[in-house]
């Protein structure tokens, strides 16, 4: 579990000073928060602004509490003109104290934004007002109003409009969690054809009370130079992991002996250019389910572990013993997910700045809900799990011509997989026909340019504002769409990478509008929303989910049975009986079924927008898919979950019951 603090490169931290003693008394123990105004279950929670503090008594003066402390309302009570409020860390009964209300602000839904990674596109900037964005937003040419403002701001000229700018190098929410809480949201729907959301954020970062800073001034060294040496000297601790994921099973020996090949060959020119210590790389082989076929021997392995790899020639040692399995496994597709999942858990990836998988294989994979699936996941699961590590995910796949069949739905499968939250695109890569020379120098190429980018990066060529190149010497007219990829790819994990060495913060200001896309290329998202759950309400949604699948399994063999199930369970749920017997609910979001928690959030719910007469319009395999997906979702929220590292508590000394975890928009039902 996570504790928020004060930390380099993270956002104002939720840690909450020593404020009035908390009253233990059993009484004080018994009290909830007040409800928010027409909820049932949901409790008032506010955050502190700067220079909020906590007091013992209502209009007392008391002591300064962090910005972005989050506090549950218990009482509010008026002193003179101001209102002020007693609160308390949890929703347990646990006092702190009283603070002015016109020093907080109500954050109605726990929702929170990660910055993407800013390659490929403008900064994203912090508006004073919400018009300001819409403005531009509603403009056929957005860039004739935007140039203009992000050249002020590179000049370091302020602007009224704008209060900050992002930073140019990634803010890693995943390294160390900051909150940059969501106040309010609607939708823009663009010319360019794009719905984009403008929000409402607070955000707050520690300053330098030595010496302020202007809103979206660039911060320079402090012994006055251009950065570039601190940045060069940065980079001389940037290494590389890449570990093949290869599918070993009956047809891939010529394969694997060619990704050994061209691994041996990528470490003579590591070990020529004395770079040992900056490239690794490992070998994950994998096949199918044992129990189905004990003759495969294993499911997935690691025969090379990047982090204890010596040279070329220990790699190939390690490998000596990979072979293409003796006999077939029981299905056409293999559980290749089972070896991306053995990369990712059991390699050690902090210690990389560049962080790569790449998948080869000549067969579909194995989706969640197969038996013989040993992950359950599909591919968006893992992706997800990828981009938590910060690994790009590559996919070579082999199209031979005895897999046609397999080919257009393994494609679905790998694109979904490698699909790149950088670069905004799948790094999906088919070898027509299987044909072994292509094949061949597709992984030298992809090898090469990685050792090449390391090999810039620490030679301390490349700069914040250039792409590191790819390697021209391997990069044919097949080749060129992936080496272009790894290009931008490796500026992507540099920036990253710098961030995180810089201690790079969010910008600091407190209230503020944005736009969740870039103004200008509507394509590329500059945020990522996230909803932050308790125990209880994953626990609740977990649950509500499982029970909404079964029903809808039950549903494909009797249309009509489904919603008369979902109405059976809301009521003995404790919903309200009233909101349930209405005749017109015939939404599964009118049932009442999911918790308060989900109401209002700025998200389409595939769940909740789903009425009787579309079920029963799908044909099976419509229907089949939809409960796929639910179930997928039940995955997610059972590694959620068990997942302990990932709980964050939002403020010391609160239940554990009220800890949180950051749960991705897209993975709510």
């Amino acid at each position: 579990m996570k504790f928020i603090h004060w930390v380099s490169g993270a956002l104002c931290g939720l840690v909450l000073a020593n404020g009035a003693q908390a009253d233990q008394s059993p009484a004080a123990q018994a009290e909830k928060p007040l409800l928010q105004a027409g909820k049932q279950t949901l409790f008032q929670r506010v955050l502190t602004t700067p220079g909020c503090e906590l007091a013992d008594t209502a209009g007392a003066k008391g002591k300064a509490q962090p910005a972005f402390s989050r506090f549950y309302v218990y009482k509010r009570e008026k002193v003179g003109a101001d209102e002020w409020l007693q609160v308390g860390p949890d929703s347990f009964g646990k006092l702190s104290g009283w603070m002015n209300a016109n020093c907080t602000v109500d954050w109605k839904m726990q929702l929170t934004l990660a910055f993407t990674n800013p390659v490929g596109r403008d900064p994203m900037m912090f508006f004073r007002d919400k018009d300001a964005v819409e403005k531009i937003l509603n403009n056929p040419h957005p860039e004739t109003l935007v140039k203009p403002l992000q050249e002020q701001l590179k000049a370091n000229q302020p602007n009224p409009e704008i209060l900050a700018r992002e930073p140019d190098n990634m803010v890693d929410q995943l390294k160390n969690f900051y909150l940059l809480p969501v106040l309010d949201s609607d939708d823009v729907f663009t010319d360019s054809g794009f719905q984009v959301r403008v929000l409402n954020v607070a955000s707050v970062t520690e300053q330098n009370k030595a010496k302020p800073q202007a809103s979206g001034a660039a911060t320079a060294p402090a012994d006055g130079s251009d950065g570039k040496t601190d940045e060069q000297n940065m980079m001389k601790g940037f290494s590389a992991s890449v570990v093949f994921v290869i599918d070993s099973t009956l047809s891939m020996g010529p394969y694997i002996d060619r990704t050994k090949e061209a691994i041996a060959k990528v470490y003579q020119r590591i070990e020529k250019e004395q770079l040992l210590g900056q490239v690794k790389f490992g070998l994950v082989a994998y096949r199918s389910n044992v129990k189905a076929v004990p003759g495969l021997e294993y499911d997935s392995k690691m025969f090379v572990d990047p982090n204890t790899v010596k040279d070329g020639k220990d790699f190939l040692a390690k490998v000596s013993q990979l072979k293409e399995a003796t006999v077939s496994s029981s299905r056409v597709d293999e559980d290749a997910y089972a070896g991306v999942m053995t990369a990712l858990d059991k390699v050690d990836w902090t210690k990389f700045g560049a962080r790569y998988v790449v998948l080869i294989t000549d067969a579909g994979a194995l989706s969640g809900s197969d038996a013989l699936s040993s992950t359950h996941f599909d591919a968006a699961q893992v992706r997800q799990e990828a981009a938590y590590r910060g690994v790009a995910l590559y996919a070579l796949h082999l199209k031979t011509p005895s897999g046609a069949k397999n080919h257009a739905s393994a494609q679905q499968q790998y694109e979904d997989l490698t699909l790149n939250p950088f670069l905004h695109k799948p790094l999906y890569y088919p070898i027509k026909s299987g044909d072994i020379k292509s094949f061949g120098t597709m992984v030298d190429s992809l090898a090469s340019a990685i050792t090449g980018q390391i090999k810039t990066a620490y030679s301390g060529e490349a700069t914040v504002g250039s792409a590191l190149g790819a390697d021209e010497k391997y990069a044919g007219k097949e080749e060129k769409p992936m080496m272009e990829d790894a290009a931008l790819l490796g500026h992507a994990m540099r920036l990253a990478y710098l961030g995180d060495k810089q201690g790079t913060k969010a910008p600091p200001v407190f209230k503020a509008w944005i736009s969740d896309r870039d103004l200008v290329k509507q394509n590329l998202p500059t945020t990522e929303v996230k909803v932050l759950l308790t125990k209880s309400e994953l626990s609740d949604l977990s649950e509500v989910v499982k029970k909404i699948a079964n029903a809808a399994n039950e549903g494909m063999i009797s249309p009509d049975d489904m919603f008369a199930s979902l109405r059976s369970i809301a009521a003995t749920m404790g919903t309200d009986p009233n909101q349930v017997k209405q005749k017109n609910a015939t939404k599964l979001g009118e049932l009442g079924l999911l918790g308060e928690y989900i109401d209002g959030l700025p998200y389409l719910s595939e769940v909740l927008g789903l009425d009787e007469d579309t079920w029963k319009s799908w044909d099976g395999l419509e229907q089949e898919k939809f409960i796929r997906r639910l179930n997928t979702k039940l995955q997610y929220y059972q590694r959620y979950n068990q997942d302990v590292d990932r709980w964050i508590s939002l403020a010391p000394g609160s239940d554990p019951r009220d800890n949180v975890y950051p749960v991705p928009l897209e993975n709510l039902p």
